[in-house]
């Protein structure tokens, strides 16, 4: 199992985790074959990528670190809160106040989880096409700060307090025109000062809810702040950017990065992890990124390397304290032939072995080898 693009796909390929529509709703379930209009559609709807079985991991499954129902449940939520845009205060607060124990039981739900897994890497990536990325966006940060927040020791009170302001960073945002949010190319100076308006938007409609309190509504001001005091709406610098917020911050950016969007591809996940690891201390609070960073993979389980030997491996684990140093199995030998029951490296061990580069479209190496479905 494995994350390919949707443009590296071939007829054949078996569906490993099912692939949903905006409305939540499954398009391919798993174990779908895949077929030329299957994939045309996934095109046409722009699904950037899904999870495929291409017989060279038959063994390996990428979990995530919540169920796939209280991630489904929360998208939905999240939803339901800012599908509409351009509504008004009212009509969010109204629709905040009778999502609030569904949301508060939600936060909880995902805080409990993670809890229950927190020595789980960070292995698979959310799907989500363009018109998902802010309700996806919105679970996927909340579920990478509550980490954060473990990491750093923080109580269940406290995590259910993140969790909550987390989820609710980007509500702002549905009072900023859709067209500018999803415009491919630059924006105007006066566009962009629009859309940073999104935190001062999110911060009155948080306030002014019974679902949570004045930190919640404090990260959805704060979570462009940046450390070094660059940052908007107030150019708050280090320690007066409240604690939250400054989680948040890290982990907004290395989301929305690692996504695809309309006006640009998605970051690598190991080009992401360089990014964010180099803004610490700078852009970032250093111990926060560094405690966030602790979850994050730089080579997430299932992605093809090729070793600075040629062989070409694939990532089968990674370890908490090692993110940049994975276990790889060997899948072809420097010529390119198939290595059946490949031997497995971890490269935290072998320091002789090291990651030159990723690849993701091995197709035509398996079709040389006689490896392909």
């Amino acid at each position: 199992m494995r994350k390919i693009s949707t443009y590296s796909l071939y007829p054949g390929l078996e569906v490993a985790r099912p692939v949903y529509n905006k409305n939540g709703q499954p398009l391919l379930a798993k174990g779908t074959i895949l077929t030329e209009r299957f994939i045309e559609r996934l095109k046409e709807l722009g699904i950037p990528s899904l999870y495929v079985e291409d017989g060279l991991l038959p063994d390996i499954e990428i979990d995530d670190v919540i169920s796939e129902e209280t991630r489904t449940n929360a998208v939905s939520l999240v939803r339901s809160l800012m599908g509409e845009k351009g509504q008004e205060p009212g009509a969010v607060l109204k629709k905040a106040t009778i999502l609030g124990k569904e949301l508060a039981a939600t936060v909880f739900e995902i805080v409990d989880q993670l809890l229950m897994n927190r020595n789980t890497m960070v292995n698979l990536v959310d799907i989500r096409s363009h018109d998902q990325y802010t309700f996806n966006h919105s679970v996927n940060v909340c579920v990478l700060s509550v980490l954060t927040g473990i990491a750093m020791g923080y109580s269940r009170d406290r995590l259910g307090l993140l969790a909550m302001g987390s989820l609710l960073h980007d509500v702002g945002k549905i009072r900023i025109p859709p067209e500018i949010l999803n415009k491919p190319g630059k924006l105007s100076a006066e566009e962009y000062e629009l859309v940073k308006m999104h935190c001062q938007f999110g911060f009155e409609i948080i306030k002014s809810s019974e679902v949570t309190d004045i930190v919640a509504a404090s990260i959805s001001l704060q979570h462009h702040e940046r450390y070094d005091g660059q940052g908007y709406p107030h150019r708050l610098k280090e320690k007066k950017i409240h604690e939250f917020s400054r989680i948040v911050g890290v982990v907004d950016t290395y989301d929305a990065v690692t996504s695809d969007r309309v006006y640009r591809k998605a970051f690598p996940p190991h080009e992401a992890y360089e990014l964010i690891s180099g803004a610490g201390g700078h852009l970032f609070d250093y111990e926060i990124t560094r405690a966030f960073l602790s979850y994050i993979p730089a080579y997430p389980v299932g992605t093809i390397v090729i070793l600075n030997t040629n062989e070409v491996g694939a990532v089968v684990e990674n370890v908490r304290g090692y993110s940049k140093f994975p276990r790889v199995r060997i899948l072809f030998d420097p010529y390119g032939k198939y290595v059946e029951n490949g031997k497995e490296i971890w490269l935290a061990e072998k320091t002789e072995y090291y990651v030159v580069r990723t690849v993701e479209n091995v197709a035509d190496v398996q079709r040389r080898t006689g490896k392909n479905r």
